[in-house]
């Protein structure tokens, strides 16, 4: 079977990630599987969307770069759907601006592809923390707070409920079937880091298709740059009350029997081996396991009060978000 071609899309908002954007896209230009094409996608920043037009004017030798504006509201949903849009590729994947990804990537996601019943294949994306190492309080169990694969996902090739967005890939037909992504749930520039629009999505597909298998690959790696920020407490705890959020969006949107489906297993068997292990960790005397301990109990308390609220908050209709269809075929 003849590998698929890849669009690569990474959404970029400010000029603050310069140096990021150029390295992501350089990774996606040494990739072992070439990629058909990369699309950067400026979210409403006529500066940068000018700046990245003169760099990438002429193509390189490694493959066409293309500057695109999103064409949608405000968001990191939107710009994917715009990128969806534009895009050429049998399959579609994308790439956080902030992130490199290792030379195997593209290969990993179209072995997946052989299978004609996968619509999506995800990876593992793992952190790069600014201050040159994991903070000693913060649990593995919570990576994804940071936007990594986390401590409780199985290993290899295995099949999923959804896969992550900053690190995923969708054949074309699964937008075809379900729609783009879901506005007014992943994230817009520096407000507040709500997410979960990749798992609505993929919730999504699978009541549309009911055949459809999503996988992850841990061997499709990406290095996520976590900046000093981000590896503060406070951080934490803003990302976790926003995920509980998030959360209560997608449990409005597809029920929340699926929509915490894998949070009641990771909430009940992950979170807890992972306070025992900090409680371990502390007794031996070993540095932040205490820590680790109250930071999982801090962040499963502040996500379920997150999800409260968003859900008192959807009862009431304050919370609005939008599944546009998308018109695939560049």
């Amino acid at each position: 079977m003849t590998a698929p071609g890849i669009s690569v899309v990474i959404c970029v908002y400010t000029e603050d990630r310069w140096e990021d954007i150029l390295a992501a896209v350089d990774s996606v230009r040494a990739q072992s599987h070439p990629a058909l094409e990369t699309l950067l996608v400026v979210d409403h920043n006529a500066a940068l969307l000018d700046r990245l037009a003169h760099e990438y004017k002429e193509p390189g030798p490694e493959g066409t770069v293309r500057v695109l504006a999103n064409a949608g509201p405000r968001g990191l949903s939107a710009g994917r759907n715009t990128g969806v849009a534009a895009s050429r590729g049998e399959v579609i994947a994308f790439l956080d601006d902030d992130a490199v990804a290792e030379r195997d990537w593209l290969r990993r996601f179209a072995e997946g592809y052989a299978d004609p019943r996968v619509l999506a294949v995800g990876g593992r994306t793992e952190p790069v923390w600014a201050s040159g190492r994991r903070p000693a309080w913060f649990p593995e169990e919570f990576d994804w707070v940071v936007g990594c694969t986390y401590r409780g996902l199985p290993p290899g090739r295995v099949r999923v409920r959804n896969v992550l967005g900053g690190n995923a890939s969708f054949r074309r037909t699964a937008f075809d079937a379900a729609g783009g992504f879901a506005t007014g749930i992943g994230r817009d520039g520096d407000r507040r880091p709500l997410g979960c629009e990749e798992t609505e999505l993929c919730i999504r597909l699978t009541r549309a298709r009911p055949d459809a298998v999503l996988l992850i690959d841990d061997r499709a790696v990406i290095h996520h740059r976590v900046p000093e920020a981000r590896e503060r407490f406070a951080y934490f705890r803003t990302r976790a009350y926003a995920e509980g959020l998030s959360k209560a969006l997608v449990a409005r949107s597809v029920g929340a029997a699926k929509g915490l489906e894998s949070e009641r297993r990771y909430t009940t068997r992950v979170l807890p081996a992972g306070i025992a292990r900090g409680l371990r960790d502390a007794l031996l005397a070993r540095p932040g396991g205490a820590g680790r301990a109250g930071a999982i109990v801090a962040g499963v308390l502040t996500a379920a009060g997150g999800y409260v609220v968003g859900s008192v908050r959807a009862r009431r209709g304050g919370a609005r978000f939008a599944v546009p269809p998308v018109e695939v075929g560049g």
